[in-house]
């Protein structure tokens, strides 16, 4: 599998773990404010890492490293993903996978499998603004599947929504809340302009509006939290 970037060590990625956090290409979605736009759209086939360089340095980290972050892009489009999680698990390490929750089904079986001991699903806003936020046509019935697969609660995992002053709205973020009652964690993320966005004209929520969007949504989620806290 082709990687396209690897942080070396992270004390945020992994909740309570030291962890390394290794970066996949290519993604279905669009969000047109996606910071990630160099592993989405300006994909450079140059600037990668080969996975025996990975393993590699991962070897050398035994015992100091509790775990591996593996983001994107979006991971589950890699073909071969099941086999480059098992290799990480037989060496020891936990793994956190960050998701957009587009492919229930192989999400379903690499928990299923005990391959994920943590998952990151990104829920970009209410269901009737999804396509738009992520800048495509989105299947939004395999959207609530990964949301209700994660509710069952057959792996540790969080929420998150990054929010911008043009597409989310209080409102939004009270119907996401209400779609995930009973989740363990949901994170509102304030959008930040990496200068690598797939769109432009997009700016940050203000502090004041960012804590009512939390007490919207802490009135049905009530772990709801702003990332950074």
């Amino acid at each position: 599998m082709k990687l396209y970037g690897l942080q070396k060590l992270t004390l945020l990625d992994f909740p309570g773990r030291t962890a390394c956090t290794v970066f996949t290409g290519g993604c279905n979605f669009r969000c047109p404010f996606c910071h990630n736009a160099l592993l989405v759209t300006k994909i450079d086939p140059s600037a990668t890492m080969e996975e025996e360089e990975f393993f590699a340095f991962l070897k050398k980290r035994e015992g100091i490293l509790d775990g591996v972050c593996i983001t994107g892009g979006e991971p589950l489009l890699q073909p071969d993903i099941e086999p480059f999680i098992r290799r990480i698990k037989e060496m020891g390490f936990m793994v956190k996978l960050d998701t957009n929750g587009a492919f229930p089904d192989r999400l379903a079986h690499l928990i299923a499998e005990g391959l994920l001991d943590y998952v990151a699903m990104d829920i970009k806003n209410s269901l009737e603004k999804y396509a738009l936020t992520a800048g495509t046509e989105v299947d939004t019935a395999a959207i609530e599947k990964s949301i209700d697969l994660l509710l069952s609660g057959k792996v540790d995992y969080e929420f998150r929504t990054t929010v911008t002053n043009e597409l989310h709205t209080e409102e939004d973020i009270l119907h996401i809340a209400s779609r995930i009652q009973g989740a363990k964690a949901y994170f509102l993320q304030n959008f930040v302009d990496s200068g690598n966005l797939i769109g432009g004209g997009f700016s940050p929520v203000s502090e004041e509006n960012m804590i009512r969007m939390r007490s919207r949504a802490q009135s049905l989620v009530p772990v709801a939290a702003i990332r950074g806290e």
